[in-house]
């Protein structure tokens, strides 16, 4: 199992992406880390599931580019 610090050092993008680019997420609760099943967008400061545009209501640690792209 990766460590917490493993897992953030594999979503390492700086800044905010542009609104425009679904990338994937790092999310965090009391029971560890966990990478969204979706694709997500940052838009106007919140975090946005890519294809319904529902709000991620989970805490977001980090993000990362798709992989391959």
């Amino acid at each position: 199992m990766a460590t917490r610090i493993q897992r953030l050092a594999e979503f390492d993008g700086n800044g905010e992406p542009s609104p425009e680019e679904a990338v994937q997420v790092l999310c965090e609760d009391k029971s560890g880390t966990y990478q969204l099943p979706f694709a997500c967008r940052r838009i106007n400061g919140e975090w946005r599931n890519s294809e319904s545009g529902s709000l991620v209501e989970a805490m977001v640690v980090g993000w990362r580019r798709p992989r391959g792209t």
